[in-house]
């Protein structure tokens, strides 16, 4: 099951000044080029579009400029419950995303391979990862893309945890409502990953993925590090059951982020993660 919706929040607190960023056009022209061949190889690879998200667009209307940045986050719950039936925390890396963006003036692709997921999460069904590989090769087709870096990619790299009493639902409702209290963040939409398994005739704990960004705080955190849009901004927040009745939340480390791809992190990215584990936490408690 996926939800949409749209509404402005304020997830940082951020010194935001239009930088002297520049890029030429031709950059511009191949980044959309690129993110609409993929678009167009989603649909005709029978896949869900999840959300379709313009960070540089988001940002300059925020008044924040930024290197060309777009992602597209598309589902297919065949692909994604096998994962879940082995740890539902895969879900943090579901569904399926590719990003076209401008890095030093050069258009480029990143997206997450099996590998990536393999790693991180430790998961061992071959047939799985197979299968999740093949249908990221079918989208990409003849594109050059690069996969996300593994180099440095440990178990849990880059997870932030925290845990509450409160069930799944009663945490989600307390985190979107945390969300969509604040001012500056797009909502871009949940995934229920246990409703998707079920219409398959699989039973998995209740697994619920929100899906939000900032775009000021989010485009001053990418501007000098614009292939972390991958995995941030639209930021993932995954919500699942503990062993005591409770909810685990788990979301991705900003700056664990940065210095896997760019070995380096600045500033914003450890404010932000400062900003959104002390909003979580108090929506939890």
């Amino acid at each position: 099951m996926v939800r949409f919706g749209f509404v402005f929040s304020m997830i940082a607190t951020v010194s935001v000044a239009t930088s002297a960023f520049t890029q030429s056009s031709s950059v511009q022209t191949a980044v959309d080029k690129n993110f609409l061949a993929i678009e167009t190889a989603v649909a005709e690879a029978g896949a869900t579009p999840i959300a379709s998200i313009n960070h540089a667009r988001l940002a300059k209307a925020e008044g924040v400029e930024m290197p060309a940045s777009r992602v597209l986050i598309f589902s297919d719950p065949e692909i994604n419950t096998p994962f879940l039936e082995e740890t539902v925390r895969a879900g943090l890396d579901l569904p399926l995303r590719v990003l076209s963006f401008d890095q030093d003036d050069r258009p480029q692709i990143a997206y997450t391979d099996s590998q990536f997921l393999k790693v991180r999460h430790g998961l061992n069904d071959i047939q799985a990862l197979n299968t999740f590989q093949s249908k990221m090769l079918e989208v990409l087709n003849n594109l050059d893309a690069t996969p996300a870096p593994t180099n440095g990619l440990f178990a849990d790299y880059g997870v932030i945890e925290l845990r509450s009493q409160l069930s799944v639902p009663k945490a989600v409702e307390r985190l979107r409502k945390a969300v969509m209290e604040q001012d500056d963040t797009v909502w871009f939409g949940e995934v229920d990953f246990a409703a998707e398994a079920s219409h398959l005739g699989v039973e998995l704990p209740d697994a619920v993925l929100l899906l939000f960004g900032g775009p000021a705080p989010g485009g001053v955190a990418m501007a000098g590090f614009p292939a972390i849009g991958l995995d941030a901004f639209c930021q993932k927040l995954l919500v699942y059951p503990n062993e005591e009745g409770g909810s685990v939340v788990i979301f991705n480390d900003i700056a664990a982020l940065a210095e896997l791809n760019y070995g380096s992190s600045a500033e914003p990215h450890h404010g932000l993660n400062k900003r959104l584990t002390a909003t979580f936490r108090t929506a939890i408690e």
